[in-house]
């Protein structure tokens, strides 16, 4: 099984040997990858709708793996009993959903020992989040492909980790931009964050030459991304 290089590298955060739910599993594709790399020796794969299920039903059937992948519809983590799992995996959904699913099933999250997460947008929220409900991230990835950007982490339960690292709650761009990838200097995210200071630089000076109420108020809000941007670029500056 042949993955996209963004559903590999959210497959590789799995820790080896936890028992995965696989939500959003469209064609189960990370669900068989798992099982047939020996990562994960069992899987439940859910998604609410019944076209992905059908084909995730046919993927598994064709892979021989219906011994160790189980095919749940479900709405989220609506079919998933506490323990059943260990990982929590949801994968290109957006930031709102992921939390709203995590949130809707606290009961069912609590029981797992850690959650990897691709949330494709809002991704300051889903860390915010984690936070709030004792989630520490201990590994974050970032990837180009196709000329898009993706953030991807693990998320351990606090009370599992003996060394645990805050985060600093008045850093922000801890949450906007990762302070595990900050720390690390991630080359991706220092493209990613010169490419947004461009952009945002480009629209502001179009703000600034067609003054209006509506122009001012937009560039107090790119003013503050600006700052935030530049924020996050200082850790590739004055860590090296």
């Amino acid at each position: 099984m042949q993955l996209s290089k963004r559903l590999h590298a959210v497959a590789s955060l799995v820790t080896p040997n936890n028992r995965v739910a696989d939500v959003g599993c469209d064609h189960a594709y990370t669900s068989i990858y798992l099982v047939e790399n020996n990562i994960s020796p069992l899987v439940i794969a859910m998604d609410v709708n019944q076209g992905p299920i059908d084909r995730a039903r046919a993927n598994v059937s064709n892979f021989g793996y219906e011994d160790r992948i189980e095919v749940r519809k479900s709405d989220g983590l609506e079919k998933l009993e506490k323990n059943e799992a260990d990982t929590i995996l949801i994968a290109g959904m957006g930031g709102g959903l992921t939390i709203q699913i995590l949130s809707q099933r606290m009961e069912v999250v609590e029981t797992v020992r850690e959650l990897v997460l691709q949330p494709q947008s809002e991704i300051h929220l889903v860390r915010r989040m984690l936070y709030k409900n004792n989630f520490l991230i201990t590994m974050e990835n970032m990837i180009k492909e196709d000329g898009k950007y993706y953030v991807m982490m693990r998320a351990e339960a606090r009370l599992l980790i003996m060394d645990q690292e805050a985060y600093d709650l008045t850093k922000e761009e801890h949450f906007s931009f990762g302070r595990l990838l900050l720390e690390e200097q991630h080359p991706i995210l220092s493209e990613f964050l010169l490419r947004e200071l461009g952009l945002y630089e480009n629209l502001y000076r179009t703000l600034v030459a067609e003054p209006s109420k509506h122009s001012l108020i937009r560039q107090k809000e790119i003013t503050k991304k600006i700052e935030l941007i530049e924020q996050g670029l200082r850790y590739f500056i004055h860590n090296k």
